[in-house]
């Protein structure tokens, strides 16, 4: 068990109260303490009772950094369209200025930090499926903790207005060593039974390929992606924590993650990186061609290298390449971008890869390279600005943040984020997956509709369908 002393948690916190009703607004106190290893599932598990709806999950394909945040002492959101990128790096900064904040360690992904996204296409009307998230939402959480190459640390974020007194810090001090001598107990899950799955609208979706195909053909279009929806209804309350689980045993290679809303969750396990900014090592990659895996060893050889020498996959894939290199030369000095893609293979599917290492400038900013590779080919089209205009007049799904950047910043402005694809949105018994294929002049909607189904088994398998 570990107890972490009030005497100390008070002494700065009361410097932070000070402060507070000095300037008359509110301040920030965050500190950080290495502590024995301790279990992300089961804190992430903890924070069900007291603070559902208000965590998230993040785990990366090497298992280099977890960090699970529970309970909300900010939030940055909005619903603006216009500068939004610029609008949460400015907030988030500001909410920085005359914090305290206590880290002795030098390790990303602790101390205050930030974590949420965007949604794909702000300019697209809203619907109801996606009513419990903000066009930009990111939380900053009340408790974090973060298990850094082997390493555990727990950050604890108190914001101090003007009307608070030092009661403030006894409270916290208590929850929070209620919360970690809570770290024993076991919490058991159960699992929802899928009684019914419905696709929406495939024949329409299907047209909508064919009808783009015909626009890209006479037009100064060169892809356009497509995506849609299944809609799952279970007999029961669908536990977000289970289908973690599952997804851990069936998709450690990808990114992991789930960022809850007011009641809704937004989950997945991606492979794809859009951008990680580590001091001034820019990392990006792109991802696009697939085609599934084999049944056996010889099999699996055989698609890969079909993979590789596929002419309308290989194309797909060098537009994503030359956009984000285009994308990273305003901030990068100097960048690493293999001549051929290699394959890269998870459970289901396997995709061309090509990794991204860049040198960043002295004033490169982590949500303006999000800004500038969001959407890439793969997620959008190609030119940007037209394909997701088109998927703006011909898709029918209200995408939400499926396709779109999610991930974590913090106070230093060193973070990462995925692209949220192979995903899923809980929303009580029911669930809604996403899947999206590149639309190009050679395209067939069949074999688009195949490819997406495809696409939808990781979450399938990890909800207990097939």
């Amino acid at each position: 068990m570990v107890t972490i002393h009030e005497l100390e948690l008070k002494e700065r916190g009361l410097l932070a109260l000070s402060r507070a009703k000095k300037l008359g607004r509110s301040i920030l106190v965050s500190e950080v303490h290495k502590i024995a290893g301790m279990n992300p599932f089961t804190f992430f598990m903890l924070g069900k009772e007291r603070y559902l709806g208000e965590r998230f999950f993040w785990k990366d394909p090497k298992d280099e950094m977890v960090i699970a945040g529970i309970g909300i002492s900010k939030q940055i959101q909005s619903d603006q369209a216009t500068d939004r990128f610029f609008l949460v790096d400015k907030e988030w900064k500001n909410f920085l200025k005359e914090s305290f904040i206590y880290n002795s360690y030098g390790e990303l992904g602790i101390g205050p930090l930030m974590f949420g996204g965007f949604s794909f296409d702000p300019y697209k009307p809203k619907t109801n499926l996606w009513s419990k998230f903000s066009d930009s939402l990111f939380h900053i959480p009340k408790y974090m903790l973060s298990i850094i190459k082997g390493q555990t640390y727990l950050t604890t974020n108190i914001v101090c207005t003007p009307n608070d007194d030092e009661s403030l810090f006894t409270k916290i001090q208590d929850e929070r060593n209620l919360l970690l001598r809570s770290m024993n107990q076991k919490n058991e899950t159960k699992s929802a039974i899928l009684l019914e799955t419905e696709e929406i609208s495939p024949e329409s979706w299907k047209a909508s390929v064919e009808d783009v195909v015909k626009d890209l053909k006479a037009g100064q279009l060169k892809k356009v992606v497509l995506a849609r929806e299944l809609r799952l209804l279970f007999d029961d309350f669908v536990e977000p924590e289970s289908v973690l689980n599952r997804l851990f045993e069936q998709q450690k290679d990808s990114y992991l993650f789930i960022f809850e809303s007011n009641g809704d969750c937004f989950i997945g396990a991606t492979p794809e990186r859009l951008i990680k900014k580590q001091d001034h090592h820019i990392f990006s990659t792109c991802l696009a061609g697939s085609i599934s895996r084999g049944q056996t060893e010889e099999e699996d050889h055989l698609l890969g290298e079909t993979l590789l020498t596929d002419k309308k996959n290989l194309i797909e894939h060098r537009y994503v390449v030359e956009m984000i290199k285009e994308a990273l030369e305003e901030s990068c000095e100097e960048m690493i971008l293999p001549d051929k893609p290699q394959l890269m293979k998870i459970r289901d599917i396997q995709h061309l890869y090509t990794p991204v290492v860049g040198k960043g400038k002295s004033d490169a900013s982590l949500l303006r390279i999000v800004e500038r590779l969001h959407p890439t080919p793969a997620l959008g089209g190609l030119p940007k600005k037209e394909a997701v205009e088109k998927i703006r007049e011909v898709e029918k799904l209200d995408r939400g943040f499926y396709a779109a950047p999610l991930g974590w910043m913090d106070y230093r402005e060193n973070g990462e984020f995925a692209v949220a694809i192979r995903s899923g949105l809980i929303q009580g018994k029911e669930v809604s997956l996403f899947a999206g294929c590149g639309v190009v002049e050679d395209s067939e909607s069949e074999s688009e509709y195949l490819e997406t189904g495809l696409k939808f088994r990781p979450m399938l398998r990890a909800l207990g369908g097939n």
